[in-house]
């Protein structure tokens, strides 16, 4: 005899057909939302491995010395040079022959040019191959404009050659490259500073203030600043026997000792024409007064933070 189910057996099973299906759709979402969750960490960690790996591979210190010692260094004693020499051109002019002296700085420059054009850095480090470039060019272009500019070094008054000399336009341009180097080399330092720090450079933010109050260069990290500073040169033409460290560490004296309060100065940029135009600033300046703002900053193992020339 066959028992006939009755309504509420019916509602019943309805119920657990709806609970099962229920059970089974929770499964198989909490097994997605799973999937995806991990699946979404491990593309997180992807991600900062890929980009920790491009920092170093790009901006590793290795480069950064490998760039100092190859093809900064090479230039750095030809401009040491070129500074003696224009600067024994202006006190001592009358007992030199110039033609000469300009003609040993055009040989000087094509054999740095030589030196350096041999040297490469890698694809991954696109800043310091343009460094590189820009420094060729300046070496390049130094070599000629001084090679052109001998016929004209006879034929000139000795005291006015000096400023003859930094308004030809070859020259100009020479300087212009070698600035240019400079601030994609000190560009480079900045990137491998953020390869070895966990937060964001401090004053990272206030990089493209112009003006830039000094309430925010105190609020800067030392590479920073000193890519601020190479932005400066390079923007009002200051190729100068000295680093940009030496210029940064200046500009911070005249802060802490209270001397850029007492002349109502307010900016980097105020701060800067004084001491450039004062002619404030010495090569290794740096070196004498580091342990006094930055003795606990993270600096890259180039020779001239910490010795020297």
């Amino acid at each position: 005899m066959n028992k006939r189910l009755s309504r509420s057996d019916y509602i019943f099973s309805v119920i657990i057909i709806f609970m099962l299906l229920g059970v089974v759709g929770a499964f198989f979402y909490g097994i997605q939302l799973g999937t995806e969750r991990v699946e979404a960490k491990q593309q997180e960690l992807l991600d900062k491995d890929i980009e920790k790996a491009k920092g170093e591979t790009s901006y590793n210190q290795s480069y950064l010395v490998s760039f100092y010692h190859t093809i900064y260094l090479p230039f750095k004693e030809f401009q040491t040079v070129w500074f003696k020499d224009m600067n024994d051109i202006e006190i001592r002019g009358n007992t030199l022959d110039p033609a000469a002296l300009i003609k040993e700085l055009s040989k000087l420059a094509s054999a740095k040019y030589d030196t350096v054009v041999t040297q490469s850095m890698p694809s991954t480090s696109p800043l310091l191959q343009d460094a590189h470039k820009n420094y060729l060019k300046s070496l390049k272009l130094f070599s000629e404009a001084a090679k052109s500019f001998q016929t004209k070094a006879n034929s000139m008054q000795v005291n006015v050659l000096a400023s003859e000399i930094d308004k030809d336009a070859y020259f100009i341009e020479a300087k212009s490259f070698a600035l240019q180097a400079q601030k994609q080399f000190y560009d480079s330092i900045v990137l491998w500073n953020e390869t070895v720090e966990v937060n964001a450079l401090k004053g990272a933010l206030f990089v493209g203030h112009d003006p830039l109050p000094l309430t925010e260069w105190n609020q800067m990290n030392f590479n920073i600043k000193n890519q601020y500073i190479t932005a400066i040169m390079l923007k009002n033409k200051y190729f100068k026997p000295y680093n940009p460290q030496d210029l940064l560490i200046g500009i911070d004296d005249m802060i802490k000792s209270g001397q850029a309060k007492k002349m109502n100065v307010s900016t980097v940029q105020e701060l800067t024409d004084i001491l450039v135009g004062t002619g404030a600033v010495r090569q290794d300046d740096f070196i004498q007064g580091k342990m006094k703002w930055y003795g606990a900053e993270k600096i890259p193992q180039l020779p001239f933070f910490f010795s020297t020339n």
